[in-house]
Formats: structure tokens, C-alpha cells, sequence
């Protein structure tokens, strides 16, 4: 399904309802004081969600897949090793701008020599086993000035990503999973998708109930996809803005 289509089809930049907000996890780490596990926590579930774009940033480097992984790990060990959290400035409010900012410092700052020492103390903390070989062919080292685009893109992607998995579960768990994969058939330029009249046919639904259903998995999309931004802002002010920032990255 391409990223923009999947944009255009589900996102309503308009029609915002409430995020719970008090726990997300980005606002647990900004908010902590000193040793927190709370924030420990927190941050450690985002580094495993998003470590795809801190890889494919660190490839359009011109670095090698192993080494590539070594230097993800090795960065990731720092952030979580780190118990001052204060260190973390507010102003920084989004998590995919902090990441960005902070790889940037980690791999400027770090010798290799000393890298070595410090990936963790040979610990895997982030499942980089779970990179596909076809997205290993997709951060292949390229120009390195497209280094920022590729990490914007792939932050973007991983957020929608998520935002469908968490979808597919919910529908998966209702002993809904057939009306999940039917429905995500007619999002627009899906590959030889269905009419809804044949899903209608399929599911043994009207077309009537198929339209409404699909309406509904689009309005919960759009409440995931909210709810899986606010984990990665400091405020529920920043949400819409780093929506239109997805759009706009998953639509050049």
C-alpha cells in the first residue's frame, strides 16, 4: 500500500477528538526528574518502535550493514543508559527531532575505538534482526545530503506502520481479522483490490454495512494515529502540527 495513499485515505487533519495524553511515552521521559523507571521504560518501548529510521540514517552515511547496526546499538545503549533525563530540554518537544539531533552529536562525538567500548557492553538492546532484506536494499548508502529525508521518511512510515499493526490487532482480537483484511483492500490503488459490492458478496455483508464498516475503520484509524503521535510529542498542542509534518514528508 503506497504511504501517501495510505495518508490520503485515512488521516482527517481536521477532525481531531481527544488523545489521552497524561502518560504518553516522550512526555513521561521530558517530565522525569533524575532516575525515573517510568521514564527508563518509556523511553526504551520508543527506541524499539523507531529504531528503523536512527539505521537508515546512520546507512546514507555511507556505512557498512554490520557496522551500521553496531553504531544503531551503540547509540541507543548511550540514550538508555543515561539517568538524567533533565538533560533532555523541553524545547526539543518531539521525539523525532530529539532522535535526530541527538544521532548527529553521537556519531560526530563518538571515536570508533571508544564506540567499541561502549555498544552496550555486547547486549542487543534493539531487535535490528527484525530488518527485512528488502528495507536492508532500501538504506543502501546514497548521497548523504538525502540522509535527513530518509530518516524524516522513515520515521514517517514506521509511524503508520505502527498505527496499522495496532489496528489489525484490535480487529484481529474482536475476531474481526477477515473484515480487517477486507477492508484494508479498498484503500485507494491497492493492487487488484475488491469492489465493495464483491467484498459485500465475500463477507456475506450489504454493501450497505461493508461502506459503514469501512467508515468506521477509517474514523478508529485516525484516533490511532493521533494517539501513537501524542507518544512521540511534549504537549497535546504538537500533535497536529507533526501530523501535517507526516503528510507532508509521506506526499513528496
Amino acid at each position: 500500500m503506497p504511504a501517501d495513499d495510505q495518508v490520503t485515505s485515512l488521516t482527517g487533519v481536521g477532525g481531531s477528538g481527544p488523545v489521552a495524553f497524561a502518560t504518553t511515552h516522550w512526555s513521561v521521559v521530558l517530565t522525569a526528574q533524575g532516575e525515573s523507571p517510568a521514564a527508563h521504560e518509556a523511553l526504551e518501548k520508543l527506541c524499539r518502535i523507531y529504531w528503523r529510521p536512527i539505521y537508515s540514517f546512520v546507512r546514507r552515511q555511507g556505512i557498512g550493514p554490520e557496522e551500521a547496526e553496531d553504531i544503531t546499538q551503540g547509540f541507543f545503549a548511550q540514550l538508555l543508559e543515561r539517568k538524567k533525563f533533565g538533560a533532555v530540554r523541553k524545547e526539543k518537544g518531539r521525539l523525532r527531532s530529539y532522535l535526530l539531533g541527538a544521532l548527529k552529536y553521537f556519531l560526530a562525538d563518538e571515536q570508533r575505538r571508544a564506540m567499541a567500548i561502549k555498544r552496550g557492553k555486547g547486549q542487543r538492546l534493539i531487535p535490528l534482526e527484525d530488518l527485512r532484506s528488502d528495507e536492508r536494499i532500501e538504506m543502501e548508502p546514497a548521497d548523504p545530503v538525502t540522509a535527513e529525508m530518509i530518516y524524516e521518511r522513515r520515521w514517517a512510515l514506521t509511524v503508520l506502520e505502527q498505527v496499522l499493526d495496532r489496528l489489525k490487532n484490535e480487529y484481529w482480537t474482536a475476531g474481526n481479522a477477515a473484515l480487517f483484511d477486507s477492508l484494508k483492500q479498498l484503500l485507494p490503488d491497492e493492487p487488484g483490490s475488491p469492489s465493495q459490492a464483491e467484498i459485500a458478496a465475500h463477507l456475506g455483508m450489504t454493501e450497505n454495512a461493508v461502506r459503514q464498516a469501512f467508515y468506521r475503520f477509517r474514523q478508529r484509524y485516525q484516533s490511532l494515529l493521533r494517539e501513537e503521535i501524542a507518544h512521540t510529542v511534549a504537549t497535546p498542542g504538537d500533535i497536529e502540527d507533526e501530523l501535517r509534518h507526516l503528510i507532508a514528508v509521506v506526499e513528496v
